[in-house]
């Protein structure tokens, strides 16, 4: 069977790394991206140049039409989708929940839920027996991020709930679905969070104390997605360096 995945938010960080391995471990790759246009690309150009099969789909994943032409787009271009990692998510500036909008708290959800829903439903619709899926939570789904990022912990609480819930609705499908839950990774996000060192700052906190790779989160999700995980899902990869 033909291995064709793909990687949401997979243009940066954690999505790169991801959709790097995969291509050299045999996947054709759709490297989506909402609107990072030259990092998506050189991605997609970095696989192609190993000789692996990719391309860059722009997307919002948060947004129904936009997902469904993702799928189409993937189907027609690589061929029937078998793997999905959904990873694309967004976070802001650092802020205690009473200072909180409410339109930053229904952005966070709605973005980060949505997509993890809008793209499990497309991708359980087409995949047959062997098809897996990973989701990207966060150790921040544990911890609940008091006075950062409670909106985001929330968001990827609710990815937790989801994925045990649609494990159990489709295994009987042949289709497994599993989480990674990063922990502090270095990645541009934490930019987007006002404090770019911030896994510096939190690092002696980590029990393996050093900040955590995007490559070593990628290489779990290739574990979860890989027949070597055949008997696993539902379940979870904490990648945290031991918080």
């Amino acid at each position: 069977m033909k291995k064709v995945v793909i990687v949401t938010g997979g243009g940066r960080g954690i999505g790169a790394a991801t959709s790097l391995l995969l291509a050299e471990q045999g996947y054709a790759v759709c490297v989506n991206y909402h609107s990072r246009r030259d990092s998506a690309e050189q991605v997609v150009a970095q696989i192609k140049a190993k000789g692996g099969q990719a391309f860059a789909y722009a997307a919002d994943v948060s947004n129904e039409a936009e997902v469904i032409s993702l799928f189409s787009a993937t189907e027609n271009t690589l061929g029937a989708i078998t793997h999905l990692v959904n990873n694309a998510g967004i976070l802001f500036t650092q802020s205690r929940l009473a200072d909180m909008s409410l339109e930053r708290f229904n952005e966070v959800i709605t973005t980060n839920v949505s997509s993890c829903f809008l793209c499990c439903r497309e991708a359980v619709k087409r995949m047959i027996k062997g098809g897996a899926i990973v989701n990207v939570s966060s150790g921040a789904s544990r911890s609940g991020s008091p006075n950062e990022y409670i909106d985001y912990a929330a968001s990827k609480g609710a990815i937790d709930t989801l994925t045990i819930g649609l494990s159990k609705e489709v295994a009987a499908q042949g289709i497994r679905v599993n989480g990674v839950r990063p922990g502090l990774i270095y990645t541009e996000m934490h930019a987007d969070g006002g404090e770019p060192n911030r896994v510096d700052r939190l690092s002696g906190n980590i029990p393996l104390q050093r900040g955590g790779k995007a490559e070593e989160v990628a290489n779990a999700i290739l574990w979860l997605l890989s027949e070597e995980a055949s008997f696993s899902t539902g379940s979870f990869i904490d990648v945290t360096g031991g918080l």
